[in-house]
């Protein structure tokens, strides 16, 4: 199967289509902007509230009447150039892929023989968010505004996430399983010196971050320039281990000690932040504020949970790194008998404040804004080397009704994408139906047996009809996404059963289901299909979900009270059953007001959790199991949307050799 590289088959039609939104664009941005200008975020209302002289109702007065009469100047313009927009659809490409174009940072070949050295198998991650970057007079009724300068945040966050070293800390035999975050400065003094040999607090708990500095003096400064991506596996190469011993009181060994000062010791001062922090600051929603480590890259950092370290094994390639570019490096505790809160789990569970450190493969959705997807791709290729974006169709083809936004489907993947399809749903409904919401199929070869054989993977992104009571429109969609995928598997199978030719590691469904595990209203897509055939990890049946799962869909409302505005608060407040109910929207019962905020009623579940990463074993390669490693919940895009992220580590063993 051919990948599209371009939305159009030639240039021609291509110029014609850039000249037809060109006369489109202005009266769009003068509408888009007169309709922000009356739809306030809460942000700005409190800002408002302190201002005495009124300057902003001021600005509305004098600009409202500027953009009606710009606006319909421009309106003769937009007619014409939809004229030319509308028909030139039917030719348009469902997708645009986008491969990293400097050479010297790709990776992706390099990551297929990783399988082979592995032995006994190999560990993906996954991630999935819903971003919410629509036009900003829409995104305002979600409560979150300046969509391009999110967009270039929330990549800039995602992929400083997933860039970061990864340090572990194992304990042999600790009493604290909790999930929550703890200060790193019981482990390591922000000072540095000597006082790095400090005891280490043996309830220390499941994730922390510190900042992590690369140094390297032979390359370029800046990171933003193109091609200027460090290298993908720089988290696998820094890897520090750190032993605990539970019957020494938490207190760390020599042996233990010097391992910690082999593989880190204090830096200096914090490096100046990357390229557009200017921008950034100048809109509430990234702030930069004491605590705030979602942008691993910013000034200021949390004294109780950062501190400085520097390599200095060698380790790193120097050819492939920035010059002190900064990181953070989150802290997993594992146990050896892998202790839980909850024991009959087998698998670690978090609420973190970063994206798993080496995530292979990144879905989002709402992703509607072309101009912020341009932003949102330029930002994770500096981690990513394939993404497949502006996906879906416009205007009236391939669907049943007129479509002026595409599906808001993105892919991101370290892997190469061998094949790609996507699907419209045909059964939107209400304001659902003017976007053109489907199902994006992928393949991904992640490596190759010693014979020659490819190892592949299947990956489906989706977004469901949102609007509430549309229960048998979403159990449709659920219905067409799974014969949609059988006929794509089908379709890029090379391989029989006799003489495969490709082996398959993995099938995974991620997306915006919109309906939770523990509404009473949502039952009929409870009990789907696609649950006997995909399993969902943080579910333990219909209508019961998991007790350390939590809902994903935060009240709009609360996104910028200091509480939960930065990723290290909101991790904290999410951790709490109290905070959960301030902050998180829950399952709709009619016993229940709708006021969300300071609600001490009991409540059903951790609150609604509609955004999903489902696995299956079946279609697999017969001699290989697949099992869940890790799940996170993840806030670092705090003040960014509306949604919680999450990602899912699976670990596909081959029984070669013993774990």
């Amino acid at each position: 199967m051919v990948l599209y590289t371009s939305p159009f088959p030639n240039s021609f039609l291509s110029v014609l289509h850039s000249f037809s939104w060109g006369l489109i664009f202005p009266c769009y941005w003068l509408a888009d902007r007169l309709v922000a200008s009356f739809v306030p975020t809460t942000y700005e209302k409190r800002q408002r509230a302190d201002d005495p002289c009124y300057f902003h109702a001021l600005c509305i007065i004098i600009t409202t009447p500027i953009y009606l009469a710009l606006l319909v100047a421009s309106l003769p313009f937009a007619l014409i150039g939809f004229l030319l927009w509308s028909p030139l659809q039917s030719a348009r490409r469902p997708y645009i892929y986008s491969r990293l174009e400097d050479k010297t940072h790709a990776n992706g070949a390099t990551l297929l023989t990783e399988w082979k050295a592995a032995g006994n198998g190999k560990s993906f991650c996954f991630g999935s968010a819903n971003v919410c970057l629509l036009p900003d007079s829409l995104a305002r009724f979600n409560n979150v505004f300046n969509t391009q300068a999110r967009a270039k945040e929330i990549g800039r966050r995602i992929r400083n996430g997933a860039s970061r070293p990864q340090i572990k800390i194992y304990i042999d035999s600790p009493t604290n399983t909790s999930i929550s975050a703890a200060s790193f400065s019981s482990l390591v003094s922000p000072q540095g010196g000597d006082n790095t040999n400090r005891t280490v607090n043996a309830g220390i708990k499941r994730t922390t971050s510190m900042e992590y500095k690369v140094d390297n003096s032979g390359s370029n400064n800046s990171e933003d320039r193109e091609g200027g991506a460090g290298d993908p596996n720089e988290g696998e190469e820094n890897t520090c281990i750190v032993r605990i011993n539970g019957e020494d009181n938490g207190h760390m060994s020599d042996t233990e000690t010097d391992t910690v000062n082999g593989q880190a010791h204090a830096s200096g001062p914090t490096e100046p932040s990357l390229e557009g922090d200017a921008e950034i600051s100048r809109t509430p929603n990234h702030k930069q504020k004491e605590g705030d480590s979602g942008s691993l890259d910013s000034y200021s950092a949390s004294r109780e949970s950062l501190v400085k370290v520097r390599v200095g094994d060698g380790t790193v390639d120097q050819s492939t790194v920035n010059n002190k570019l900064l990181y953070k490096a989150s802290i997993m505790k594992k146990t050896s008998v892998r202790k839980k809160k909850h024991t009959d789990e087998t698998f670690d569970h978090e609420i973190s404040a970063f994206f798993p450190a080496n995530l292979d493969f990144l879905c989002l959705q709402e992703v509607f804004d072309k101009r912020a997807a341009e932003k949102l791709k330029d930002q994770l290729h500096h981690y990513f080397e394939y993404i497949v974006y502006d996906v879906g169709v416009y205007s009236c083809h391939g669907c049943c009704s007129f479509k002026f936004v595409n599906s808001g489907l993105l892919f991101a993947s370290r892997y190469p994408v061998m094949d790609a399809a996507y699907h419209c749903y045909p059964n939107g409904r209400g304001t659902d139906s003017l976007a053109s919401k489907g199902a994006l199929f992928l393949k991904v070869q992640v490596g190759s047996t010693p014979q020659d054989q490819r190892i592949v993977g299947y990956i489906s992104c989706t977004h469901l009809q949102a609007i509430a009571g549309d229960t048998t429109v979403r159990c449709e969609q659920l219905d067409m996404l799974q014969d949609w995928l059988s006929e794509f598997r089908k379709s890029t199978s090379s391989s029989s059963t006799a003489n495969p030719e490709e082996l398959v590691a993995f099938d995974v469904i991620c997306g915006d289901l919109n309906f939770d595990n523990c509404s009473s209203e949502d039952k009929l897509e409870q009990q789907h299909s696609l649950f006997t055939h995909y399993k969902d990890p943080c579910r333990i049946g219909p209508g019961e979900d998991k007790p350390w799962a939590i809902g994903t869909l935060l009240d709009p409302e609360g996104l910028y009270d200091e509480e939960v505005c930065t990723p290290d608060n909101l991790q904290k407040v999410l951790e709490s059953e109290e905070g959960r109910k301030g902050y998180l929207v829950y399952p709709t019962s009619k016993n229940h007001s709708s006021s969300q905020k300071g609600r001490k009623a009991s409540l059903k579940g951790n609150g609604r959790r509609i955004d999903y990463m489902l696995y299956t074993e079946e279609g697999l390669y017969l001699e290989w199991k697949v099992e869940v490693e890790e799940f996170s919940f993840i806030t670092q895009l705090a003040g960014l949307t509306d949604h919680l992220p999450v990602a899912m580590r699976l670990m596909v063993s081959t029984g070669d050799d013993d774990p």
